[in-house]
């Protein structure tokens, strides 16, 4: 989605601006982010239109962060592809192992505190994992799979900057690995339409996953992550899509602040929704 992204920006600024083409900035989409007491970008791609409106269009394409518990996605469609994982019912570890990082950095560890709170007992299913963004289980999962797998991977995927530090159990938390917002967005359109290089199972079971609401009028299945940027700003990630009458609108959300990043998700999450609603989304009428 990266180069689509690109070559329709450059088709639309050599031919006679945006606003007449398919790609439109709409600034008053900041004032939510405002209200909130975020900085942050939002993308949504209206794929039946083939048309994407943007907030904030130089940190939407240009601007990379760590992926944080986006990457979750990545690692359950290895994890079922391989086999490691059976189901979304499989369960995985949730406390600290002997072969986790003794050398986990100070803004690492930050984030793992304020995050401690969503993982409870000493397993639980990756589902459950999955949807509440719980860092632990998958840094088990990682070990599991193997830094050499999960390479090949992020390497066929061209997933990011494609780099992962040496640590196997933390590179998508302590920013080596970073990604933009229109690589995520072409992520999940592409998980959306089974067009990712994995088998349709794992694509199927990790869309299921991030279904977190549904009704006559709409879906709205989407992956939060949380993180702490190098700069020490708490950073927020929401990716995915909001369904009505069968036509998918992909979106990709991130929001910073500084602080300890208690409460972002919500934050953008909120932000999120009332830019939907906005736009006209969870009244079935899109």
């Amino acid at each position: 989605m990266s180069k689509v992204l690109h070559s329709a920006l450059i088709l639309c600024f050599i031919l006679t601006g945006c606003s007449q083409n398919n790609v439109t900035e709409d600034a008053s989409l900041k004032q939510y982010f405002d209200a909130a007491g975020v900085s942050g970008s939002f993308g949504m791609f209206d794929n039946g239109q083939g048309h994407f409106t943007i907030s904030n269009l130089s940190r939407f394409r240009d601007s990379a962060y760590l992926p944080a518990g986006t990457f979750d996605v990545i690692q359950a469609l290895v994890g079922i592809q391989t086999g490691i994982v059976k189901d979304e019912h499989m369960l995985i570890g949730v406390l600290p192992t002997g072969k986790e990082r003794a050398d986990s950095s100070q803004l690492l560890m930050s984030h793992l505190a304020t995050e401690a709170d969503m993982c409870h007992g000493d397993e639980m299913e990756i589902r459950d994992a999955f949807r509440s963004s719980c860092t632990k289980p998958f840094q088990d999962l990682a070990r599991r799979i193997g830094k050499d797998s999960l390479k090949r991977w992020v390497d066929s995927l061209g997933y990011g900057n494609k780099s992962m530090g040496n640590a196997v159990d933390t590179f998508w938390l302590d920013n080596h690995l970073t990604i933009t917002s229109d690589e995520q967005l072409g992520l999940v359109k592409r998980l959306y339409f089974d067009q990712l290089p994995f088998y349709p199972r794992p694509q199927k079971i990790v869309r299921q996953m991030m279904l977190m609401e549904s009704n006559s009028n709409y879906l709205l299945s989407f992956k939060t992550g949380t993180g702490v940027r190098k700069d020490g700003h708490a950073l927020a990630w929401v990716i995915g899509w909001v369904e009505e009458n069968k036509h998918p609108y992909f979106f990709v959300l991130n929001v910073d602040a500084t602080g300890d990043g208690k409460g972002l998700k919500d934050k953008g999450l909120s932000v999120l929704r009332q830019i939907l609603q906005k736009m006209g989304f969870f009244q079935g009428k899109k």
